[in-house]
């Protein structure tokens, strides 16, 4: 399953001679891939009823899962032989629990009882000593015997298909996850231990913070402690200045602090289902902050938080008057110069679109092209999946059609699904079992300052990435042509992360077979947020680094992680140094803003502030 399919069209492009011609001829109409299908046209009272399930489902589309179910217990029904072995492991699972019963009654401190069961490696759920006292170790024991059970049941199945065994095996998991003995009082030793020891104040506090939780819910407040990182006092304090304001961007210019910097800025597009300031965070774990001490001129697009008016904005809005709308004023304020560009996730995807494109109509304004936890190919983009087919879609666009936007609490469910544990359960049992609340910090209050996705916008984004795959096979159309990633030209450093439940590493790693350019890609460790707000200097951090010279052979992912030394520390600084060596001699910095492109405000900005 994770092994990339093999290169279609796309592998030719590694064939071309190291000097390819300047001018390149468009491609016969027949050989134009047709472009990828557009949403159907809906009823508007079957867009009124389907928002009305939505809302009741939260946002979850029963037909896909009745139709998941029905593909699998149909399937299931017919294969009496899987069946049989169904039977079997749970006879096997019977007298498993059953002999560790009994050696649980003879065992001792010096002698404990065999695990019938072991948790995978990462399950932290049962870690803590306490459940190996009776009855607490019977009760987890056989809890994991029953999730390896359905593990059994749900996978596997001969004619099911691979997106309905997904989500009829995570549907399985979430439901079995809200039966974990650890997730309430009485089955859990840890918070009865808590209880007694601290004659019950733990539950009146949890009680407090529960109650604290809600009201602040309630009223659209930020969570406990996010006051403390204000934007622009606490967070996204880089000195700079906004020099470009258009309806769905700022462009914030970024003081120097060197006496000279390097010739080509590098301009920083983040996704706009985020804030901009992740990568402005404190100073001491601010990329940005790090970028201008490194000798760069550093630009970075901070997007607008859209409403209703905003509905009709569409990805190529976000092309136009984002980044192209960002590169003419750069190339305004630092004329003649070319650009290191930047995109983390979704702004990654859109500087990839950005950068075929260029390349297709031969602008060679770009110096390099650097992503950061960035898709380019959606064919395996990870348990998001599970919330993304035909049916899912048309619903989310029937909910978006009423308010013009997706909310961020509907962005928000569907992450919580994919780490229930880290972000759900375990929150319960922590905040309001044992009445205990982890301390704010500055990636935590950033998070929680969610943002919203314009309604066409999102329908293009899920149907022609996710759904029709339409970047990746040359069939995604800017200005009305489509573009290839096979054309691009610049080199491209890529950073992926080991944990990341957005943007999967093995799925980030398929930029290598898209295009033939000279390629470092780096894997660091850490997840979707925190492997890439990684400073020198914070302690347990280390990557993989490898680079691919232009026009060699495709690394396949296993292949690559044995070949790829491993680094100890940030991978910043190896990023720094890339782009570096791709830069020319120091210079004297730019001004901050000029006559066709003036400061309007400080950064950070105002668009930052909406909410």
């Amino acid at each position: 399953m994770n092994t990339p399919r093999p290169p279609r069209r796309k592998a030719a492009a590694r064939k071309t001679p190291p000097n390819p011609p300047a001018v390149r001829p468009p491609a016969p109409l027949a050989n134009t891939p047709p472009p990828a299908p557009a949403a159907p046209c809906r009823n508007p009272l079957d867009l009124r009823f389907q928002a009305a399930v939505a809302r009741t489902t939260l946002s979850i589309a029963p037909v896909s899962l009745l139709l998941a179910t029905v593909d699998w217990a149909a399937h299931l029904a017919g294969s009496p032989g899987k069946r049989l072995e169904l039977v079997n492991l749970a006879q096997e699972h019977l007298r498993r629990i059953t002999e560790y019963a009994g050696s649980v009654a003879f065992a001792s401190p010096g002698f404990p009882a065999l695990r019938c069961i072991a948790p995978p490696a990462q399950d932290r759920r049962f870690a803590d000593p306490a459940w190996q006292n009776w009855p607490f170790n019977v009760m987890h024991q056989s809890f994991l015997l029953a999730e390896e059970w359905w593990q059994a049941a749900t996978t596997g199945i001969a004619g099911v298909s691979p997106h309905h065994e997904h989500v009829v095996s995570f549907t399985a998991r979430q439901l079995l996850d809200v039966l974990s003995p650890g997730n309430y009082l009485p089955t859990n030793p840890v918070v009865l231990q808590r209880t007694a020891s601290a004659a019950g104040l733990n539950l009146l506090n949890g009680l407090g913070n529960l109650t604290d939780d809600a009201a602040r819910l309630l009223t659209g407040q930020p969570p406990a402690g996010a006051e403390a990182f204000a934007v622009g006092r606490d967070v996204a304090v880089t000195p700079g200045k906004v020099v470009l304001r258009t309806p769905l961007m700022e462009l914030i210019q970024y003081a120097p602090t060197t006496g000279q910097v390097r010739p080509e800025p590098v301009l920083i597009v983040p996704a706009w289902i985020m804030k901009y300031y992740i990568l402005d965070l404190s100073p001491h774990n601010s990329l940005v902050r790090y970028l201008v001490g490194q000798g760069f001129t550093v630009f970075c697009i901070s997007w607008k938080n859209p409403g209703s008016a905003e509905a009709e904005m569409g990805m190529d809005d976000y092309l136009q008057l984002g980044f192209f709308a960002a590169l003419d004023a750069i190339g305004a304020i630092v004329p003649g110069r070319k650009v290191h560009a930047a995109g983390y996730c979704l702004g990654g995807t859109l500087l990839s679109i950005a950068n075929a494109a260029m390349a297709r109509d031969d602008d060679e304004r770009l110096a390099s092209m650097t992503l950061f936890c960035a898709q380019t190919d959606f064919t395996e983009p990870g348990e998001l999946a599970l919330f993304i087919d035909e049916g899912e879609v048309s619903l989310l666009e029937a909910q978006m059609a009423e308010t013009g936007y997706l909310t961020a609490g509907q962005m928000a469910g569907a992450f919580q699904l994919l780490r229930s544990y880290d972000l759900l359960w375990s929150r319960m049992v922590g905040e309001y079992l044992m009445g205990e609340r982890p301390p704010m910090n500055d990636l935590m209050a950033w998070n929680a300052d969610t943002t919203r996705m314009p309604a066409r916008m999102h329908s293009q984004y899920l149907r022609q990435l996710f759904l029709n795959d339409a970047l990746s096979e040359g069939r995604y159309l800017v200005g009305g042509r489509p573009i290839s990633l096979s054309d691009l030209r610049t080199p491209s450093y890529c950073v992926a992360t080991l944990t990341d439940h957005v943007a999967p590493w093995r799925s980030v790693h398929k930029l290598h077979y898209l295009t033939s350019v000279e390629l470092r890609f780096v894997l660091t460790n850490g997840g979707h947020n925190a492997g890439i707000v990684s400073e020198p200097g914070r302690p347990h951090r280390h990557f993989q680094a490898l680079d691919r010279p232009a026009y060699e052979n495709y690394i396949a992912p296993d292949d690559w992680l044995q070949r790829a030394p491993r680094h100890e520390g940030s991978w910043w600084p190896d990023w720094s140094a890339w782009l570096q060596a791709r830069s020319g001699a120091p210079v004297a910095p730019p001004p901050l803003g000029n006559a066709a492109c003036p400061a309007l405000c400080d950064a950070p900005g105002s668009y930052v502030l909406e909410k």
